[in-house]
């Protein structure tokens, strides 16, 4: 694992524990040798975090659209800025540049990018580990929703464990360490449909 890719809300949230656990996961990425790769924003917990990997000496690299560079969100002090056209140029590019998924708090973009690379992982396109950072029980009910689809027979066991959930980044990278995907073959079997 060379580069860990960040999704996480554009505003800072409510709770004090989202920018600390944004600014912990910054530190904890550096501090492991890795690179960030993330939206490219300098503001919200994309801002902290970013800042946060590159005070303690990692390299950033933030992938944005021409649209958010024109209103001027872009991180003017990454290690490298890439600049694309669309939002679905930018999440290909950010998965390209990436070897895990690490998701803080944030809003529907950040679900929408989480499901989209879970999804992804689901299918067999990718062996790379997702993991949430549950900060202040943040994502409770969603983990909640999501052992319900497995209840009902909408999720199979071994895609449920395909996802880490931790309390903190340092937890989640711990087991993104550890993590052994598993073999994925037909997703879904004839009769299942």
């Amino acid at each position: 694992m060379k580069r860990v890719c960040v999704f996480c809300g554009s505003s800072p949230g409510e709770r004090a524990e989202y920018t600390e656990a944004a600014a912990q996961a910054g530190v904890a990425i550096a501090h492991r040798g890795l690179g960030l790769v993330y939206g490219g924003g300098h503001v919200g917990l994309m801002g902290v975090v970013a800042d946060a990997a590159l005070r303690a000496g990692g390299p950033v690299i933030g992938v944005i659209t021409q649209a958010l560079q024109d209103r001027e969100v872009a991180h003017d002090g990454v290690s490298e800025l890439v600049v694309v056209r669309t939002m679905h140029e930018r999440k290909a590019q950010m998965a390209a540049l990436s070897d895990a998924f690490l998701v803080l708090p944030g809003g529907i973009g950040t679900l929408e990018e989480f499901f989209e690379v879970w999804t992804w992982g689901q299918l067999g396109e990718h062996t790379k580990p997702v993991g949430l950072v549950n900060a202040g029980g943040y994502y409770d009910g969603l983990i909640a929703f999501i052992d319900t689809m497995r209840a009902e027979g909408f999720l199979k066991s071994k895609h449920r464990e395909m996802l880490i959930v931790g309390d903190s980044p340092a937890a989640v990278l711990d087991a993104f360490a550890r993590y052994e995907p598993p073999a994925v073959g037909k997703w879904i079997e004839p009769g299942e449909t």
